[in-house]
């Protein structure tokens, strides 16, 4: 197998090449959390916002990068995850919970997801993501957040797969 080689380099991301195989890395993250939360009243909290690389809305878990902040490279990726959380949501967890992590585009990409299940949440503000992005969170109840999500589908908002693995843990914890 050869060395890696870069094709192109961006603020943000690497093309690179090793062997017949093009594929991306951030240049900016040491990788990204995803977060899993409940609120009080049993909601799903999930986020919404524009995507240009699919030109529509979608829907998706609280999540971001890990490492992206100047001084802070070297972050635990559950700080990452009280802060995405909070930034996105407006809810403060007192807890989190490792649950998995792996690659959601393996073909495309080398990063890594790690998946965070957030308990005891504290409303703290509006949330909305910070100046750079565009986030409507939404707290779904838990019983609804199927139809919801499928309602919103309808409506042409995409739909992040990642939520039904998000999901998948929320019922596995209350069999």
């Amino acid at each position: 197998m050869s060395a890696d080689r870069t094709l192109h380099e961006g603020e943000f991301l690497r093309l690179k090449r090793r062997d017949h195989w093009e594929y991306v890395e951030r240049a900016n993250a040491r990788g990204a959390v995803v977060i899993v939360a409940l609120t009080p009243n049993n909601e799903v909290l999930l986020v919404e916002q524009p995507r240009f690389p699919v030109q529509a809305q979608v829907i998706e878990l609280p999540a971001g990068l890990v490492g992206d902040i100047e001084g802070e490279e070297n972050e635990a990726l559950e700080v990452a995850a009280a802060r995405e959380l909070e930034e996105e949501t407006g809810y403060r967890a007192a807890r989190f919970e490792y649950l998995c992590a792996g690659p959601p585009s393996a073909g495309l990409a080398n990063e890594i997801i790690a998946f965070y299940r957030a308990f005891d949440l504290e409303r703290i503000d509006g949330g909305g993501g910070d100046d750079s992005e565009q986030i409507t969170p939404h707290a779904v109840p838990l019983a609804e957040v199927e139809g919801w999500l499928a309602a919103r589908e309808a409506e042409g908002v995409r739909i992040d797969p990642k939520i039904y693995a998000g999901l998948y843990f929320v019922m596995r914890e209350r069999r």
